[in-house]
């Protein structure tokens, strides 16, 4: 099949190798572009992750908390200004406000009733339209809670209090001073908002994505030429190697590397005064997994030039 310029420039900047590589990436992978970027992290061209080619939507992600309860909203709008309008900023911190009052599952908090209008949330951001002059949309909602302990939340880069482009729920369960529960549930938020792991343990990693590892890691250890049960010895040391960086308990803790995170929430026992277990995590990136529209404005100037 042929490979289009632009398929080659999307790897190209997803990937950081060069054009040739990913022209060969493509056209050995018939234009598939994850498995593109798989055959060039096997030939040790690249590192990526499909997940750095995806482009942010603007708008907020917003927390609310009771402490033992907290939620994160996602809500979206078609530019940044319009996320640092006040009236904007209004419309999220509300629907955290209902989300906290729900179940905290995104169909929950889109039907339900927003403050002051009695209007569902999903009909009340859509009348918002009219009066920011842009399209809004409520996309996503999730809740953690505990029976004992509390639940920390971290807004990375606020713009205003429980508002920002990046927010974390960590959830510790223990009968200790929740203080010192939230403080240390604080730090492992802002670490899962610097490190962004798949799953709290090995067991929670998504079979699929630990198979496709596997697959990159075979494919690479079978360059070396050494026998099968050699390769068969590395690919399992890349294997430890990757739940190390994916799985959140078993990284290195960002406030002290020297720990893993597990370790270092048994060090915080110390000031929490008794056992914690962190139960779940949840991570909202602004328009994570969402694409915009690319728009060459040059072309557009010049089309309006020649009507």
């Amino acid at each position: 099949m042929s490979i289009s310029a632009s398929q080659v420039k999307e790897l190209r900047e997803i990937s950081g190798a060069g054009m040739m590589d990913c022209k060969a990436a493509l056209t050995e992978t018939n234009g598939d572009m994850e498995a593109a970027i798989d055959w060039l992290r096997a030939k040790g061209i690249s590192k990526a992750d499909k997940k750095a080619g995806r482009t942010a939507a603007e708008g907020l992600v917003g927390v609310a908390t009771n402490g033992k309860k907290s939620v994160i909203v996602e809500v979206n709008s078609e530019t940044d200004f319009v996320a640092r309008n006040d009236a904007f900023q209004d419309i999220v911190r509300n629907v955290a406000t209902v989300a906290l009052g729900s179940d905290g599952s995104t169909a929950a908090v889109a039907a339900a009733t927003y403050p002051a209008t009695g209007k569902s949330v999903v009909d009340t951001i859509k009348d918002a339209v009219g009066t920011i002059g842009e399209n809004l949309s409520f996309r996503r909602s999730a809740a953690l809670s505990v029976g004992e302990g509390v639940v920390a939340t971290y807004i990375h880069n606020a713009v205003s209090d429980g508002l920002g482009k990046l927010g974390v729920l960590v959830a510790i369960e223990t009968a200790g001073n929740a203080d010192a529960a939230n403080a240390f549930g604080r730090q492992v938020a802002m670490h899962v908002a610097a490190t962004n792991p798949l799953a709290l343990t090995a067991a929670e990693v998504d079979p699929a994505a630990v198979e496709r590892e596997k697959a990159v890691f075979t494919e690479s250890a079978r360059q070396s030429g050494k026998p099968d049960n050699i390769i068969e010895k590395m690919v399992e040391g890349r294997l430890r190697k990757f739940y190390e960086e994916v799985v959140l308990l078993s990284q290195a803790f960002v406030i002290n590397p020297d720990l893993t995170v597990e370790a270092a929430l048994k060090d915080a026992e110390k000031a929490i005064g008794a056992p914690a277990k962190i139960t779940a995590f949840a991570r909202f990136a602004l328009g994570e997994g969402i694409e915009k529209e690319e728009t060459d404005f040059a072309a557009e100037v010049a089309a309006a030039v020649k009507k």
